[in-house]
């Protein structure tokens, strides 16, 4: 799926105020078609613990989020493609997947890019480095979501 995202760079606002214990709010995308089954996978594969943090449960219920921790690592599956994404954007390559960061002087949400679906992490400054979520996401991503053709984003 390759849409773009209307106004602005989607932030992952991660809330913790009316949810049940345990639970954290995470916006959930809604993939269409291949997109949503190849996200539907890849979020029923996700690591039960990232950075020794464990899952937690998400709200609204969505097979497209992942989330995990305090703070809270959330990963979406699905997201349209980044509004500030261009054939010159500068990537973070990590195991292959490349990453788009941002923002850019000091990230903290990182797109998959240049896969039949956009995935994000969003990953809070007191998780460092991010390449290690980055890792093990990324592993999941290669083995999950087919790549684009060569050259595309």
């Amino acid at each position: 799926m390759r849409r773009a995202a209307a106004g602005g760079t989607l932030a992952v606002a991660v809330l913790l105020a009316g949810c049940a214990a345990g639970e954290v709010e995470v916006p959930a995308p809604a993939p269409q078609g291949r997109a949503a089954d190849l996200c539907r996978t890849l979020v029923d594969q996700a690591p039960d613990t990232l950075f020794g943090q464990e899952r937690v449960a998400v709200r609204p219920d969505s097979e497209f989020v992942a989330a995990w921790g305090s703070p809270t690592i959330a990963l979406r599956c699905g997201v349209p493609r980044p509004e500030g994404l261009r054939a010159d954007s500068e990537l973070t390559v990590v195991n292959e997947i490349a990453w788009l960061p941002q923002p850019a002087d000091r990230p903290n949400l990182y797109t998959a890019v240049g896969r039949e679906a956009y995935v994000e992490m969003s990953i809070p400054p007191s998780y460092t480095p991010p390449a290690e979520a980055l890792v093990a996401v990324g592993d999941l991503i290669a083995r999950e979501v087919p790549a684009l053709p060569a050259g595309e984003l």
